[in-house]
């Protein structure tokens, strides 16, 4: 009995922590007023064919704290890592230079601020929101358990307030991380 809750503890433990990375991912994407090379991972290039990351059509760089470099590995694509920057909706405007592409990042407003605060607002509820998901799961599979009489209704009450408590360590960790985002969004 211990084993198999052990085992969906480990499962849970797992789903919850890959919530936590996604949405330390998309913070990495929100912009601060400093350069961070993670503020240019989701951008898409249209190259070979297809779209593919920005990271296999160059390497990214910060040469100071409020500018990114790109260095492009092929010279036919400095035009389409260029654009692919620009529509991105990340609020950059990207100039070539040869083969590098420098991105100025500009000073943020206060609108701008409340927006970015508002988003990582949104993100951080979508991470809660598939940590809940994932103790809804485990509490299915235990009440699934318990229709089978494998094990008895104190341990689904027991293993519920277990999955409980991990749920509530998760949100508490999300809360967290995103006061942090918020100071760091709101500083000037």
């Amino acid at each position: 009995m211990a084993a198999e809750l052990n085992t969906l503890m480990e499962d849970l433990t797992r789903r919850m922590d890959g919530a936590l990375e996604s949405l330390r991912r998309d913070f990495a994407g929100l912009r601060s007023g400093r350069a961070n090379p993670a503020l240019l991972e989701p951008v898409r290039v249209e190259a070979y064919g297809g779209e593919v990351p920005l990271s296999q059509c160059g390497s990214v760089a910060v040469p100071e704290a409020r500018m990114l470099t790109v260095q492009v590995w092929d010279r036919s694509l400095v035009g389409a890592v260029e654009r692919a920057i620009r529509d991105a909706g990340l609020g950059l405007n990207p100039a070539a230079d040869g083969q590098t592409v420098r991105v100025p990042i500009p000073q943020l407003t206060e609108e701008r601020r409340n927006e970015l605060a508002r988003a990582a607002a949104r993100y951080a509820e979508g991470a809660k929101i598939a940590v809940r998901g994932v103790r809804r799961d485990g509490n299915d599979k235990a009440k699934a358990m318990e229709k089978k009489s494998e094990i008895s209704q104190d341990d689904v009450k027991a293993w519920s307030d277990s999955i409980q408590k991990l749920t509530d360590q998760y949100v508490k960790r999300i809360d967290e991380q995103l006061a942090d985002k918020e100071r760091e969004i709101k500083q000037v």
